[in-house]
């Protein structure tokens, strides 16, 4: 019999997730939804940021980002990504581990229309992760594309979306005396089904 009860409830990993990200939401001071994003260069090195998750899908999770930058080339080499949620006010983490594909139809291009005026023209002139002179350079820039791009600029074509597809997802709780609660949810592929494990804390 399984002992996943309360919090970990349930048949469907992503309905779990959004059931947790719904609580932090409530008591979060900020950010709810930011993900310790992980990836690999060229030669292996990790690196690790910040970035806001977007959406949960019925069976993805979805964030945006310059297609230029720094995380996006590494996620395109490596075709492989991992990310943390974590929520200090819950005492609980998600970690998630699978394969990348590009999110640059019609769903980026809501996702970016929805964002301010001044994120869109942002997008537009920030270099993403190359060096910049100063930051009156950048604020030149942003003045430049204002100009070019009036009120309603599209998305531009080096920004758009991700689509992580998840092979691992464990959920993790705080425990009295350091003996947390968690569940590892795995599948050899993205189409195969889950299999669930209990873990040692």
């Amino acid at each position: 019999m399984s002992d996943r009860t309360g919090i970990f409830a349930g048949d469907d990993p992503f309905a779990i997730a959004r059931e947790w990200l719904a609580e932090a939401e409530q008591s979060e001071p900020n950010d709810p939804n930011a993900i310790a994003l992980a990836t690999v260069d060229a030669s292996g090195l990790p690196n690790v940021r910040m970035v806001l998750l977007k959406e949960i899908e019925p069976a993805a999770f979805v964030f945006y980002t310059n297609y230029e930058s720094a995380k996006a080339i590494e996620l395109e080499q490596a075709g492989k990504a991992a990310f943390v949620m974590h929520w200090k006010s819950l005492r609980r983490q998600i970690r998630v581990r699978g394969t990348i594909t590009r999110e640059a139809g019609p769903q980026a291009d809501a996702y970016y229309a929805s964002r301010s005026l001044k994120s869109r023209l942002g997008a537009w002139a920030s270099r993403q992760s190359r060096p910049l002179s100063s930051r009156a350079a950048l604020m030149a820039e942003v003045a430049k594309i204002t100009a070019a791009k009036g009120p309603n600029p599209p998305r531009p074509p080096f920004w758009g979306g991700f689509r992580l597809t998840p092979v691992e997802i464990e959920f993790w709780a705080d425990g009295a005396f350091r003996l947390h609660d968690r569940f590892v949810w795995r599948r050899a592929d993205p189409g195969e089904s889950w299999n669930i494990q209990r873990l040692n804390p």
